[in-house]
């Protein structure tokens, strides 16, 4: 197939097209790369082994995005484009709302002027609240997210439900966890700009000296060491059971289908500064803070229905995930040059 990734020049997006490609299918990024950079392009162009076509496009901008579907020809679409900071969209719910949805009716109304029916969207274990009992299943009902990050994704896969109900869309949610690693060659990587949000950047960033200590955000929850526990995933395993929901749209028994992509097996705060030790060979000097308002003690999803139906697991551990956070960061301290 010809795939529009959607927030292709991202972390996410990037080595989804890198799966996309050795699967055979033909690629074609769109990106703002409003949280992204241009210099990803001939990275991954190197590593695909063939020239890849971007579109520079504010995906919100329906004219525009429009205008790339007239010019290109497409079969689907995989959609990571959005905002995607849980913090921020606390402190900037409006700017969440009108982003991460704009672009999706963007999306779907080129997708239906153009008969391009096959959807693959980006979601999130955040839509499953603060109440769903671990660990999650993809029958769970109400979705309730705590942020405006999560409530969008909610929002959208209501929208694309309804949608693919009504007008032969098939469409596969992908709900993942803790997205973590990199590119096995350490050429790309996660990038993030500012101070990371999430624990394994700023831990390779404390280890490449680029920070001076990590915070350990409480210690005194109910789990074996205190701190909370995460389903981390590699990136690479993520990019692949992207490629698995899309050879598999064409044969769901139904238009939509939710699928959890994750290990199954959470670790916690200390385990992973552990396992990062043992990759970097260098110590990872933290200090004990306050408990992170909004923070669970534990979640992590239960990936038996991507096994069944997507034929899709994850193969690396979080030795090997933190090998390859090392890889990247070590090769490249300050992530992405800007030119």
């Amino acid at each position: 197939m010809r795939v529009l990734v959607a927030g292709g020049a991202g972390y996410i997006g990037s080595h989804t097209v890198l799966s996309l490609v050795a699967d055979g299918h033909e690629v074609v990024i769109a990106d703002d790369f409003s949280n992204a950079k241009p210099t990803v392009l001939p990275r991954l162009e190197e590593l695909a082994g063939t020239t890849l076509t971007s579109h520079r496009i504010d995906l919100t901008d329906r004219v525009a995005t429009d205008r790339l579907f007239a010019t290109e020809r497409l079969d689907a679409v995989i959609h990571f484009a959005g905002l995607k900071a849980v913090g921020e969209s606390a402190e900037k719910p409006l700017a969440y709302y009108d982003t991460n949805l704009s672009s999706t009716f963007s999306l779907l109304a080129a997708m239906r002027a153009h008969d391009v029916r096959r959807f693959v969207f980006s979601s999130s274990a955040t839509v499953y609240g603060d109440s769903a009992p671990v660990p999650y299943h993809e029958d769970y009902r109400p979705l309730d997210a705590s942020s405006p990050y999560g409530s969008t994704k909610v929002m959208i896969e209501r929208v694309l439900s309804d949608v693919a109900h009504a007008e032969g869309f098939r469409v596969a949610l992908l709900r993942y966890f803790n997205p973590v690693g990199a590119h096995e060659s350490g050429t790309i990587g996660e990038d993030p700009q500012g101070i990371p949000n999430n624990l394994m950047p700023f831990i390779a960033q404390v280890a490449v000296g680029r920070r001076e200590r990590l915070t350990v955000f409480g210690a005194d929850y109910p789990t074996l060491d205190g701190t909370c526990r995460r389903d981390y995933i590699h990136v690479a395993d993520l990019a692949d059971g992207h490629v698995a929901a899309l050879d598999h749209l064409d044969q769901m028994s139904a238009p939509v289908r939710a699928f959890n992509l994750g290990s199954g097996e959470p670790s916690s705060v200390l385990e992973m500064i552990a396992a990062f030790e043992r990759a970097s060979g260098r110590q990872i000097p933290y200090d004990v803070g306050p408990r992170r308002a909004g923070d669970l003690a534990e979640f992590w999803g239960d990936p038996a229905r991507a096994a069944t139906e997507l034929g899709w697991r994850t193969s690396r551990s979080i030795d090997d995930m933190c090998a390859d956070t090392w890889r990247w960061q070590s090769a490249n301290p300050h992530g992405y040059p800007d030119a």
